[in-house]
């Protein structure tokens, strides 16, 4: 990697655009002039400093810190010794006797009670020296670092009992329960995990190419991050970006009415007014429109592979619902029931939001499967009087119907009432027409649009709602 500071800055600021950070040449001018003013003998300072300048929100810190750990780096080197180093003999099973690892995780533990960071650092970069280097280097691009090796080595977890036992007898036991002494821990084993993963990505950049690794191995963002391969952890990252995101949109869907109630010119109120300007029309006079705020219907694919795509949504109109005249919200696997007032109470707990309707709703018949056709047949059938021409309808599911008749028919009612109808599909287009997927043929009756994250929703929901 070059040390030339402004290639590293310049460097950085293409690894975060490339993320979906929107960083411009301001920004980057106050980057540097951070670099400048606070230098480089303090990197955490540096790191607070060059987060100030570049960043917009909170969300972005995660990848920010991923980032900045590969273009300015604790440390440097191992590249060689990683080259030619000789192959390691298989682990050896954690409960095996081995004095180097044994010996380590005595460090390691000692430094957690301490909550030592400095000494954690360096506890990381021996872990990943010591246990995370693979390969022979014999064949190019066949050797590297694994986080993952390492901690599966180490496995620190398993000292959450040893730390919390050295802590009860110190003075730390007075002041904090064991519960709360036991989330402490928890909270540092699981930043020492991030030193360890960063340390291993450090010397992977150093073997691959720093560019290449912070485009491929660092976590975007949460609204880049694909519903369908969100885990937990971003999936509740998610929910806490549902009422940022909301003010956002509801703030461009009320300029976008402001805007419409301009309707057409009025010729004889601008010639009038012209009068007082020697007859050039400088203020043209409009026909004011005073346009009625739309109404909602969401129908939502609650099964589990798109649970958290329908769960997301449905909290992202709710905390919208002031926008609309009226919001209806139902949700299927196999049948349809509605769900509009289980979603208003406030009381519920958002992360369980599809687990609930799932246990309370009637959305499961005699099997357990995704079925669009009988779901939107029971929604034809029974709720069709929830649709009228102020009506935007938004399907929110895969389309897969596991090669069931996806009944078209009751698509075409549907679209048949409503204003509009969009479809919102979290799979990318190049799978819709693959497996027991029916996307293709819905989106013959109904406009579909591949909806993979949060940001592309915001986007869609921003441009195809109607004022």
């Amino acid at each position: 990697m070059t040390t030339d500071p402004a290639a590293r800055l310049t460097g950085l600021v293409r690894a975060l655009r490339g993320h979906g950070l929107r960083i411009g040449p301001a920004e980057t001018v106050d980057a540097a002039a951070v670099l400048d003013v606070l230098g480089f003998a303090d990197r955490e300072q540096m790191r607070a400093g060059l987060a100030a300048a570049l960043l917009r929100s909170d969300g972005q810190r995660a990848v920010f810190d991923a980032a900045f750990d590969l273009f300015f780096p604790l440390g440097v080197g191992t590249l060689e010794a990683a080259r030619h180093v000789e192959p390691q003999d298989d682990a050896p099973r954690f409960g095996r006797p081995d004095p180097a690892r044994d010996d380590l995780r005595e460090r390691i533990a000692a430094a957690l009670a301490a909550d030592d960071r400095a000494a954690l650092a360096a506890l990381a970069g021996e872990a990943v020296e010591s246990f995370g280097r693979y390969g022979t280097g014999s064949a190019p691009g066949s050797d590297g670092w694994s986080a993952h090796q390492a901690l599966g080595r180490l496995a620190p977890e398993t000292l959450l009992a040893r730390i919390l036992a050295a802590l009860r007898e110190g003075r730390e036991a007075a002041d904090l329960s064991d519960r709360v002494l036991a989330d402490e821990i928890r909270r540092r084993i699981q930043d020492f995990r991030a030193m360890v993963a960063g340390e291993a990505r450090r010397r992977v950049a150093e073997l691959r190419g720093t560019e290449r690794i912070a485009e491929r191995a660092v976590t975007p963002a949460a609204d880049r991050i694909d519903f369908l391969a969100a885990g937990p952890d971003q999936l509740a990252e998610l929910r806490r970006t549902v009422h940022p995101l909301a003010r956002k949109l509801a703030t461009r869907l009320a300029a976008r009415r402001r805007k419409a109630a301009h309707g057409q010119i009025d010729l004889r109120r601008t010639l009038r007014r012209s009068l007082s300007t020697g007859g050039v029309p400088l203020r043209p006079a409009y026909r004011l429109r005073r346009p009625a705020r739309p109404e909602l219907v969401l129908l939502c694919d609650v099964s589990g592979s798109v649970a958290g795509f329908a769960d997301f949504t449905m909290l992202l109109v709710q905390a919208m619902s002031e926008q609309f005249s009226k919001v209806r919200v139902f949700a299927f696997v196999n049948r349809t029931a509605e769900v509009t007032a289980l979603l208003a109470r406030g009381d519920t707990d958002p992360a369980r939001l599809a687990a609930r309707i799932l246990g309370e709703a009637k959305v499961m018949g005699y099997h357990g499967n995704s079925d669009y056709g009988s779901a939107l047949g029971e929604f034809a059938e029974r709720y069709l009087d929830a649709v009228g021409p102020r009506t935007s309808v938004l399907i929110l599911g895969d389309a897969r119907n596991n090669r069931r008749d996806p009944n078209l028919d009751a698509l075409r009612r549907i679209a048949g009432r409503a204003r509009r109808v969009h479809w919102l599909n979290p799979e990318q287009p190049a799978l819709w027409p693959t497996g027991d997927s029916a996307a293709l043929a819905y989106a013959g009756v109904v406009e579909m649009h591949s909806c993979r994250n949060a940001r592309r929703l915001g986007e869609l929901i921003a441009r195809l709602l109607p004022v």
